[in-house]
């Protein structure tokens, strides 16, 4: 396949693009000085001179050191996570091109009433439209509004992505820099296995629409910091928040803490590995880089 990829390099556009690679695909990017990316004339344009055979979408605001920067940065997140999403929809529909989206499982909290984790056809119960989340949050649910109906679209539901590389964005690296922790339960992504699985959609033709791509299982704070323990890679003492309202009086936005269904992942084919298991391999083969703490 040709690819245009929009946020290569990003934590996730950069896995994609090695993946790609890897895969035998071309791929170019495609970014802003390249392309106005919020005109969508600017992009058709851009579709029909480039002629791919598909489109990822990577690009995506999340807030710098963590989601609480998206409360002071509110124009460029909307941006970003919503309007963006909007604009290729309808320059990829005009061209007849297929394309995929990066999404999040941030846009649900807990659990189902039930006790299951949430499917892909679960309403977000974290988002603007129950007034009770972060801004990033109900921007990437908002983002998921405006695909609905999207002719030719996955979107693929990433959700608190680690890897055996030593980074900013890994959830692993953010246990280590941190000075205390909140003990939740989350669903996480391997990111490897998060990028094999949405390129995989499109290699195989999979049905279009919304993907839990999340390690199946879900796992408490606490256990993953047993594992770095385990594994000889933490090299400090860990604390914790005595309740969810101590670590709010520390914080700007309320955070997901979540656990999502990936069954249909599974049912389509998806190799994702048990949540344990990939936290296993990837603390096993750690790359570490330079360690610096940071705050919440």
């Amino acid at each position: 396949m040709r690819i245009l990829l929009i946020g290569a390099s990003g934590y996730v556009g950069q896995e994609f693009s090695d993946q790609l690679t890897s895969r035998g695909h071309g791929w170019k990017p495609l970014g802003r000085s390249q392309c106005d990316l919020y005109s969508v004339d600017a992009v058709t344009h851009c579709l029909e001179d480039e002629a791919p055979d598909a489109v990822i979408n990577c690009a995506g605001y999340t807030g710098k050191p963590n989601v609480d920067a998206c409360e002071t940065d509110k124009v460029a997140c909307l941006a970003a996570n919503a309007v963006l999403p909007g604009i290729l929809a309808e320059a990829c529909a005009r061209v007849g091109v297929p394309w995929g989206h990066v999404s999040s499982g941030c846009i649900y909290s807990g659990r189902t009433p039930e006790g299951s984790g949430f499917t892909e056809e679960d309403r977000p119960n974290f988002s603007f439209r129950q007034d009770n989340c972060s801004f990033y949050s109900g921007t990437k649910a908002l983002g998921e509004e405006v695909l609905a109906g999207a002719p030719r679209c996955y979107m693929w539901r990433l959700r608190i992505p680690f890897s055996e590389v030593d980074s900013s964005r890994n959830y692993l690296s953010k246990l280590l820099r941190y000075n205390c922790l909140l003990e939740a339960e989350n669903s996480l992504s391997l990111l490897p296995e998060y990028v094999t699985a949405a390129i995989e959609c499109m290699e195989r033709r999979l049905p279009y629409g919304i993907y839990n791509l999340t390690n199946p299982g879900s796992v408490w704070t606490s256990e993953v910091v047993e594992m770095l323990e385990a594994f000889g890679i933490a090299e400090k003492a860990f604390y914790f928040f005595p309740s969810e309202q101590a670590f709010r009086r520390v914080t700007v936005a309320p955070r997901s803490n979540c656990v999502l269904d990936s069954s249909k992942a599974a049912a389509a084919g998806l190799t994702l590995s048990p949540v344990r298991e990939a936290l296993r391999n990837a603390l096993a083969n750690w790359q570490t880089t330079a360690v610096e703490t940071t705050g919440t």
